[in-house]
């Protein structure tokens, strides 16, 4: 199968033919398609999750947030759930993925031990390294916006909006998305927090 082609967007992690070869649904052809595939069973998985969230201890382990892509993706991908093994247009090197989540989970944990930020922040800082590793072929963004709602649900908040926008889909949302994820690589979080709760 070839890759799933749609509208060019820079900064959409590229599917490469091996990833696009394990595709599971035989009649996507386009990126289209493929966004609604996805997003049909992550809005099934994100609901049952969110009937019964993981505490925050459950959550922030490595395991299972690889767990949780995988139930995201696993109808439409075989490789969900596993860490990348090919290198890409964002995030640290694949050999780099594994003690960079483990290093992210421990100091999630620290920040809540020791009331680091606020709740809404630390949820958004989790967001911001998970999108910046990069742990999979495809789903970084989806996965890590899913995570940092759990983890707001988990601290006693209620879970983000995102601009109340599908931010797979490119427009102006997803633009401003992009650009505060640039600030935040710069340690300055006040504009992924702001779209986070607009």
């Amino acid at each position: 199968m070839n890759t799933p082609a749609g509208p060019s967007d820079e900064h959409a992690t590229p599917i490469e033919p091996q990833e696009a070869a394990q595709l599971l649904p035989s009649f996507i052809t386009t990126r289209d398609e493929l966004n609604r595939a996805e997003q049909r069973a992550i809005t099934e998985v994100t609901r049952l999750v969110l009937r019964n969230p993981p505490a925050p201890d459950r959550l922030l382990d490595a395991a299972y947030l690889l767990a949780l892509h995988k139930r995201m993706f696993g109808p439409v991908w075989k490789w969900a759930g596993k860490i990348r093994t090919t290198e890409r247009n964002i995030g640290v090197e694949a050999w780099r993925i594994r003690s960079d989540l483990q290093q992210l989970v421990g100091d999630t944990r620290a920040w809540l031990e020791f009331d680091s930020f606020p709740p809404d922040e630390i949820a958004v800082r989790l967001h911001h390294r998970l999108v910046a590793i990069h742990c999979f072929a495809n789903g970084n963004g989806r996965h890590a916006r899913s995570v940092a709602d759990l983890l707001a649900i988990g601290l006693g908040q209620m879970a983000f909006t995102w601009g109340a926008a599908n931010l797979a889909a490119a427009s102006d949302v997803r633009i401003a998305y992009i650009a505060a994820l640039k600030r935040a690589d710069q340690h300055d979080y006040a504009p992924l927090l702001s779209l986070a709760r607009s």
